[in-house]
């Protein structure tokens, strides 16, 4: 079984290395884990603090009532933090795994919330974990419907790092048969309760072109021989996992890669490193470090490496690009045609419906399920039908929370012991389409408090993501009512840009190197040992999480570069 995470500074008087990886979040882990197995000595910069599996998670074992304020947040904490106290997962027992707001400004031209978590681990220990593969219906998106640029790549592609990833990692699910949403290496999947279960076989018989399936998540539902391996066991179903899991029960990079990749001895983790830019070399016509600004101490460091990866998360890869200038690259590494930080996109989350449902009152349910049900796209799938271009994912659950009662004492008491009735939701995930209008820069200005420019966000919403959220509340009234539920209250939730957590883009993957970053290997186009394999890379947003995506997309990358080192050609 690999060690936990600890800090190899043997080489830190050194600094050279074999690779390094700006990120340690998911993509990152990733990138660490591929290079060290490869035998690559390999330098992961964080810039936020150590987190150590198990160690470092304070809060994952305590009850509600050990809380201070019983897991609510001050009205002093979200007056400090307006942006991170939106999230869902920013309350009292995880605040300390996200960034606060005074600390870490950008400039919003455009309202966005930038969720940030900076510690050796990054958002991977907070992530959603809802997990699916792209199919080519995301992949030939573009290509097929005139928006974006082609993706360089397609779904085979992609398949055996898919496969790859997934058994590493530990993904739960059923293999359901669905075109475009394509099956994977599943553990067993999570259960519909009783009440999902008749809601399913209405809407399943219902509708011809729709299904209702379970979900996917990274979650150990049967440790297998490789995650034993890695130290981890089995989910328990507490789904409090935002404050981190002592149990290794869901996918992070603290539980899974980064211990992986420090048992090769070929893995060195530098906390506290705040990265200003990559080194470029004009004489040699390649990246050759990274400028590191210490978090603390505020002094600068060189490293240096032969090739780099890129995986700080989208918006503050692009933000390290940007900065990364030079007399052959005056507007950022590799920008030859004023792509960098165009095009960005995210995911939209604005539409959810809650309603009621006939259950039953003497049954409950095992555990707290850590995932949500889904009904895959079924919007623009094989032809343009709709007034607004490509789709959206559903998630739906049903379940019972506390019963409702009224006044004080022992007959309140009684009361909330029970089970309430039962009440039903759907929620949606919708493609946005990449435009050049959406995009972040440096300020000219403004600077963080480590002297590195602040970033700009210029995002906003289109008419295609308003007719899109008009589509899903209504078909989703419908899908509701067809499988069982009752007065059904259809929501725009109007979020911002970013509270999805998913932005992607700014430096895209594509054919010509007039209209994209990056090319189908990852590297960017002018200069090839620089890999971007974050959210930043992605060409299209897709409907599915795409998590899993950047996890089979930077395997992939690290194969190609190793290969590319022994031949010689990086």
């Amino acid at each position: 079984m690999p060690d936990p995470i600890s800090l190899n500074l043997k080489s830190a008087d050194q600094h050279t290395y074999d690779a390094i990886v700006i990120g340690s979040g998911i993509s990152g882990g990733w990138a660490a884990k591929e290079l060290c197995d490869h035998g690559l000595k390999t330098l992961v910069l964080e810039r936020g603090k150590n987190v150590v599996h198990k160690k470092d998670y304070p809060t994952s074992l305590k009850h509600p009532w050990e809380f201070e304020h019983r897991l609510e947040l001050t009205r002093k904490i979200v007056e400090e933090n307006p942006v991170a106290s939106k999230c869902y997962a920013f309350d009292e027992s995880a605040q300390h795994f996200f960034v606060k707001d005074k600390e870490h400004p950008y400039v919003q031209e455009k309202p966005f919330d930038w969720i940030r978590g900076y510690q050796v681990g990054g958002k991977s220990l907070m992530w959603g974990r809802e997990t699916q593969r792209w199919s080519d219906f995301e992949f030939g998106g573009p290509d097929r419907d005139g928006f974006a640029t082609d993706w360089p790549i397609r779904y085979k592609d992609l398949a055996p790092w898919y496969s790859h990833v997934e058994i590493f990692a530990g993904i739960s699910g059923n293999r359901d048969g669905i075109e475009n949403l394509p099956d994977g290496e599943f553990l067993p999947p999570w259960a519909f309760n009783c009440v999902e279960e008749s809601m399913r076989d209405r809407f399943n018989t219902h509708y011809k072109e729709r299904r209702m399936i379970v979900g996917r998540c990274a979650h150990l539902t049967e440790p297998k021989e490789i995650h034993l391996k890695q130290g981890r066991g089995k989910c328990q179903a507490r789904n409090i996992c935002h404050r981190g899991c002592p149990f290794g029960g869901y996918f992070s990079s603290n539980s899974s890669t980064l211990p992986w990749a420090m048992a090769t001895s070929n893995l060195t983790i530098r906390p506290d490193a705040v990265v200003h830019s990559i080194i470029y070399d004009e004489a040699k016509g390649r990246a050759t470090g990274v400028r590191v600004i210490d978090a603390q101490t505020k002094e600068t460091t060189e490293y240096f490496a032969r090739i780099i990866f890129v995986n700080a998360a989208c918006l503050n890869s692009n933000l390290i690009l940007l900065n990364s200038t030079s007399r052959r690259f005056p507007n950022g590494l590799g920008n030859d045609y004023g792509i960098l930080g165009t095009y960005l996109a995210f995911q939209n989350y604005r539409g959810m419906i809650t309603a009621d449902i006939d259950g039953p009152s003497d049954k409950y349910y095992f555990g707290r399920r850590p995932l949500e049900m889904l009904i895959p796209s079924f919007r623009n799938l094989r032809k343009q039908e709709m007034d607004f271009q490509r789709g959206y994912i559903t998630f739906w659950a049903a379940g019972r929370n506390r019963a409702d009662a009224e006044g004080l004492g022992a007959g309140y008491k009684d009361a909330v012991t029970e089970a309430g009735n039962w009440t039903a939701y759907m929620s949606m995930q919708g493609e946005v389409i990449p435009t050049a209008a959406n995009h972040v820069r440096l300020h000219p200005d403004l600077k963080d408090p480590w002297g590195i420019p602040q970033l700009v966000t210029s995002v906003g919403y289109t008419e295609n993501d308003e007719k899109m959220l008009k589509d899903f509340l209504q078909q989703s009234a419908e899908m509701l009512e067809v499988s069982g539920a009752k007065n059904i209250r259809p929501t725009d939730l109007k979020w911002s840009p970013g509270l999805d957590i998913h932005e992607m883009g700014g430096c895209r993957m594509g054919r010509d190197p007039k209209t994209s970053m990056l090319n189908g290997s990852n590297q960017l186009h002018a200069c090839r040992n620089v890999f971007v394999t974050d959210g930043a890379c992605m060409t299209s947003t897709g409907n599915q999480n795409p998590s899993l995506t950047y996890m089979a997309l930077t395997a992939r990358a690290a194969s190609i570069a190793v290969d590319q080192l022994k031949k010689g050609e990086l």
